[in-house]
């Protein structure tokens, strides 16, 4: 059983009355944004609207959806021809070829005309950097973006979303309209939360005090733009009608590779950066420059009702417990959610634009029963039409953003997860800014592609289970002491299986399996995932692990308090081993390893070989980019299995495991742009790391040095007192 249908079911049990939560920072804004709007930036006026909506064949009522349908499938599924040919697809007899000439180079090429495409070149252009272009392989929002929702809250779970949001409403409800004289075709009407238990009041309580303080601070003013800021994005191009087939990677003397080119079956564009907006395309872009993209295309669905009597100027409605959401649509609603079954579509075709799926109804039932709870008017409505298009979905239901790990000046803009539209314009400033200056202005490494270790990237399982478990989880309660269940057990080191049998709880950090509390119950192994019992998936009976989850889904002390009491008062009173290996460890060798530690680290690390010190490492900027332990080596033959043999200086790097992706791009970034002869090493699959802290630590250092050495050495440590295991 998912998490939410758990927290329904058990609402159902307790006989809670769902409360409605409504404030002014709760207010949803829901709108259709003609992206052509953007090409004011090109000198071009805007082209005419066209609805964007796909009618299909649907039952001619919510409470009388068909009993059989077409059975599910995990792969390629019909697709279903939309209507609007003269409009939304090519004329037949039009040029097939690219509606503006191709210039020979360009500072950056945006692939991808979606809401993220065309936001980022926006904003580019609207730094000054105006020798951008825009290459869509058909036209302006072909993909997915066309057929959006259209969907904008203003609260999220983090500030920096809150902020983001913030910046897409400014855009698309002012600046866009000021700037242009055009009309977006924004309405605001607010939005409506509804929480059916205790902890969904608690989550909406939360989310309101991030409201009050920074969505209320947004005010129309901050991101103001005059009309001669705006004349700076006329140097922008949006080329449509020409798709990309290949993308040039050179290997510089120091045998970095860079994007050199983007290529096209009309011409070669010459290009130091690459921006892959392309959505579910996305993958298949990266292939052509070496670089992964892990991420999923899914069939996402929404349906539009017929006209229903007395709803117009209500708000838009979330019930995240019954995985429901009520958008109003004109003197309609357009009713979707998030199935615990999604469909999964393998084969990405590059074929497919301004086009559907057909609404498998066996999968879209399931959110019937909330909105007709909801609405009751709903049983006796009619469908008007369906919408089931391809959406993209990351491991972690978060976009990825940044420069790819494995090639400079490829830079990521995709996998938003449904919400491109909600995000695009808050990111696409912050990925505008990522490439002019090297980094963005918020604190973006929840989407910095940098956050997922390499070694997950291109495991297809990982991608693929973790991806499935963000979706049929995107309504749930965001508990502070969740983890996930899908593909665990990834990357262990040699005492997982020792703590295992100990009872350890472990939790997930960067694919590692990181010790996190000892159970008194006896061993809660992680069992194999099993997608919740979806696609006829055998669940997992007896997962003891899946249980205590469960037990600790509060805002409050967690049941396990107890015994991290216990574990605490352990340490400080006597001494505690910390399994640590989950810890990035690299050495930094080379001729220029002291050149690159000074650069490098806050602290002088050059102190007695032997000696460690915590210092940090900082950006361009000043700001804080990494916290860590650098300890300076002996020179001279490797004293040690895996240390390097080095004639110079040399140092050992321990970083924490939860950003060792990240930081160990940072420092080799560092060591490309100021050309410093070093070699990085990565030891931390091959290593552990074993941390001793308390009172009495030095007795068992002691022991170990006299048992396993057979000498007391050099170390002052006591010699008496006795340590006791407990």
């Amino acid at each position: 059983m998912s998490r939410s249908r758990g927290q329904r079911d058990r609402c159902r049990e307790e006989g809670t009355t769902p409360r409605l939560y409504y404030e002014s920072t709760l207010c949803s804004l829901s709108f259709h944004l003609d992206f052509d709007l953007l090409k004011a930036c090109d000198h071009g006026l805007p082209r005419e609207r066209s609805s964007a909506l796909g009618v299909g064949s649907a039952p001619p009522s919510l409470s009388s959806v068909p009993d059989e349908c077409s059975g599910l499938q995990l792969d390629a599924h019909p697709e279903k021809s939309v209507p609007y040919e003269k409009t939304l697809q090519q004329k037949a007899g039009t040029s097939s070829g690219p509606t503006k000439p191709l210039p020979r180079s360009a500072d950056a090429v945006v692939i991808g005309g979606g809401s993220l495409g065309c936001q980022t070149i926006y904003h580019l252009a609207k730094m000054g950097m105006t020798n951008v272009v825009l290459l869509e392989r058909d036209r302006l929002t072909a993909g997915t973006t066309w057929h959006t929702a259209g969907l904008l809250w203003q609260l999220r779970p983090s500030d920096v979303e809150v902020e983001l949001l913030a910046h897409t409403r400014n855009v698309i409800s002012k600046d866009l309209e000021e700037e242009t004289g055009l009309h977006t075709g924004w309405i605001e009407n607010g939005g409506l939360f509804i929480a059916s238990n205790k902890q969904r009041l608690d989550e909406y309580k939360r989310l309101m005090s991030l409201g009050k303080v920074y969505g209320r601070h947004h005010g129309p003013g901050r991101h103001l733009h005059h009309a001669e800021q705006s004349r700076t994005a006329r140097g922008a191009k949006v080329i449509e009608n020409c798709p990309v087939t290949g993308i040039t990677v050179h290997t510089d003397d120091f045998g970095v590779k860079r994007v050199r080119a983007v290529e096209t079956p009309h011409g070669t564009i010459e290009t130091s950066c690459v921006v892959n907006c392309a959505g579910v395309w996305a993958p298949k872009l990266g292939e052509m420059a070496g670089v992964r993209v892990p991420l999923v295309a899914m069939h996402h669905a929404y349906v539009v009702t017929e006209r229903i009597e007395g709803i117009q100027n209500m708000p838009n409605v979330r019930d995240h417990d019954a995985s429901v959401y009520l958008r109003l649509q004109g003197d309609a609603l357009s009713v979707g959610g998030y199935e615990q079954n999604p469909i999964f579509w393998d084969e990405v075709s590059d074929k497919f634009a301004f086009s559907l799926f057909d609404l498998d109804w066996d999968v879209f039932t399931q959110h019937i029963e909330g909105a007709i709870n909801r609405v009751p008017s709903l049983e006796q409505t009619g469908i008007k039409s369906t919408v089931c298009g391809p959406e993209s979905f990351t491991a972690d239901h978060k976009p990825l953003m940044g420069e790819a790990p494995e090639v400079r000046g490829f830079f990521l803009g995709c996998g938003f997860n449904s919400a491109g539209m909600m995000l695009g314009g808050g990111c696409g400033r912050e990925l505008a800014h990522w490439i002019i200056h090297g980094r963005p202005e918020k604190d973006m490494y929840g989407y910095d592609i940098r956050r997922f270790h390499n070694s997950l990237t291109d495991n297809v399982s990982w991608i693929r289970e973790r991806s499935h478990e963000s979706y049929a989880k995107n309504y749930s309660v965001v508990f502070p002491f969740d983890e996930p269940l899908a593909s665990r057990n990834m990357r262990k080191d040699p005492f997982h299986q020792v703590l295992t049998e100990q009872g350890c709880v472990f939790q997930e950090r960067h694919g590692w399996e990181r010790p996190g509390w000892f159970n008194k119950d006896g061993p809660a192994p992680v069992k194999d995932y099993d997608y919740y019992g979806a696609y006829d998936t055998q669940t997992n009976v007896d997962h003891k692990y899946s249980d205590l989850l469960g037990k600790e889904y509060t805002f409050d002390f967690p049941p396990h308090h107890d015994v991290i009491k216990s574990e605490c008062l352990s340490c400080r009173h006597g001494v505690a081993v910390f399994d640590m290996s989950y810890f990035g460890k690299f050495y930094l060798t080379g001729p220029d390893a002291k050149k690159a530690a000074d650069w490098l680290f806050t602290a002088d690390v050059n102190k007695k070989p032997g000696s460690t010190v915590y210092t940090c490492m900082l950006n361009k900027r000043g700001g804080a980019e990494a916290d860590l332990t650098v300890s300076r080596l002996e020179p001279g033959a490797a004293m040690l299995p895996l240390a390097p043999e080095s004639n110079g200086d040399a140092y050992y790097l321990a970083i924490g495991g939860g950003v060792a992706e990240h930081n160990w791009n940072h420092i080799r970034t560092v060591l490309q742009d100021q050309g410093f002869r070093c070699q990085l090493t990565d030891h931390s699959e091959e290593m552990g790391m074993l941390s001793i802290q308390g009172p009495k630590s030095f007795m068992v250092i002691r022991w170990i040095v006299i048992h396993t050495l057979g000498t007391r050495g050099k170390l002052k440590i006591p010699t008496t007192g006795s340590i006791k295991a407990g």
